[in-house]
């Protein structure tokens, strides 16, 4: 794992696969994908953690019936028709994980991290 990502790297594997699922959507690059997709820096380098992988290899796969016909371009959108950053993808991730995370778990780290932590009334 590198400094800065809190996830093990993604597999060539997957990182192989999800190339040519971006390519299949009419880009030729990642960096090509950039705006399209919300991808950051790192991940137009082609450095994703496992989760930023599968979620966007799952997000260009049930994208594919929504895909436009004229480019192939693969328009990653809400219910809301707002679009949604791979930033704000792993966010919305992050939030279900500790929502499942008992209290006591999650209150017993942030102890260990410095913070104060008290219970509500």
């Amino acid at each position: 794992m590198t400094f800065g990502q809190s996830a093990p790297p993604a597999t060539a594997k997957q990182v192989q696969y999800l190339l040519s699922l971006v390519q299949k959507a009419g880009h030729s690059s990642f960096r090509d994908a950039r705006g399209a997709l919300g991808l950051t820096q790192r991940q137009t380098s082609g450095k994703f953690s496992r989760n930023e992988a599968s979620a966007l290899i799952d997000l260009l796969l049930g994208g594919e019936e929504d895909s436009d016909s004229a480019n192939g371009a693969v328009s990653p959108l809400t219910g809301a028709g707002e679009r949604i950053s791979a930033d704000e993808r792993l966010k919305a991730d992050r939030l279900d994980l500790l929502r499942g995370m008992p209290a006591d778990l999650i209150a017993g780290e942030l102890e260990r991290r410095g913070w104060s932590v008290v219970a509500p009334d």
